[in-house]
């Protein structure tokens, strides 16, 4: 999406379920408004928060004109995989256009064994192997999207190339630069909320954010502390540089660690973390 798109409004990581809202990004073209929503992946949830997200996804289909259903090219099909295929074919008259992706970590041999072996997982609208690091075909992926929208009129103003809030942005920052800097155990037991965001009094080149990075138990904010603070600084510092890469100013950044114990369990903790039902 954010290759699409042109810019950076959806976090990258290399950890499962990294996404946890519907995000919009926005392509505008002459002849189209093509949104992108990057949902939660579907999966068999283990939590309450698992379950909301996966409700969110499968609403999310119901309300989009066609979905896009990503395979890296150099990764083998798995069982995952097998079950996307069929809930996304079997279940829904959306046409689905399934997407080859990261063909540049792949060969030519690799690529064309992938995209094989994907038109047997289901009954796709269009195959497309792009990559999103060279721009390999990213113009004919949009246009292979944009074959399958109704007319209408644009749903944004031009110029315009998310609908998220920069508080909700700069949360999703940080919690990017938390994933790559933790341990494996950790990723799903973090969430982030900018509690208060905002320019200096008498500076207008400076905007303070203060935000809360929550974990379920003691000993994982002592992960993310690290040894004499040395990896809650190293957060901090990668969290502030994209944060003032997104806002264009210098940022003061205030970053604390709370402990808020099973919230992924806990309906009362997941409202107010802005897991909504």
């Amino acid at each position: 999406m954010n290759a699409l798109v042109g810019t950076k409004v959806a976090i990258t990581s290399s950890r499962p379920q990294t996404t946890r809202r519907a995000i919009r990004g926005i392509v505008h073209r002459p002849d189209a408004q093509l949104i992108i929503v990057d949902t939660p992946g579907m999966h068999r949830p283990r939590t309450l928060l698992g379950e909301r997200l996966d409700s969110l996804v499968r609403a999310t289909l119901t309300e989009v004109d066609v979905i896009g259903f990503c395979v890296p090219a150099a990764e083998r099909i798995g069982p995952g995989d097998k079950y996307l295929a069929r809930e996304l074919t079997s279940q829904l008259k959306t046409p689905v256009v399934a997407i080859v992706t990261k063909t540049d970590q792949a060969s030519h041999a690799l690529v064309a064994a992938q995209l094989s072996a994907v038109a047997e997982l289901g009954d796709w609208a269009d195959i497309v192997p792009v990559s999103a690091v060279s721009g390999y075909q990213l113009d004919v992926l949009t246009d292979v999207l944009v074959s399958h929208l109704p007319p209408g009129r644009p749903l944004y103003p031009d110029g315009e190339l998310t609908d998220e809030p920069e508080q909700q942005l700069v949360a999703e920052l940080i919690r990017e630069a938390i994933l790559e800097g933790v341990q494996d155990e950790l990723p799903h037991s973090i969430a982030v909320v900018v509690e208060e965001m905002g320019p200096r009094a008498g500076r207008d080149d400076l905007i303070d954010v203060h935000a809360f990075m929550y974990v379920e138990r003691p000993s994982q904010k002592s992960i993310v502390i690290g040894a004499k603070g040395a990896r809650l600084k190293q957060v901090g510092t990668r969290a502030r540089q994209q944060i003032e890469a997104l806002l264009g100013t210098k940022v003061y950044l205030d970053l604390r660690i709370k402990v808020a114990k099973n919230w992924q369990r806990d309906p009362k903790q997941l409202r107010r973390l802005g897991f909504y039902d």
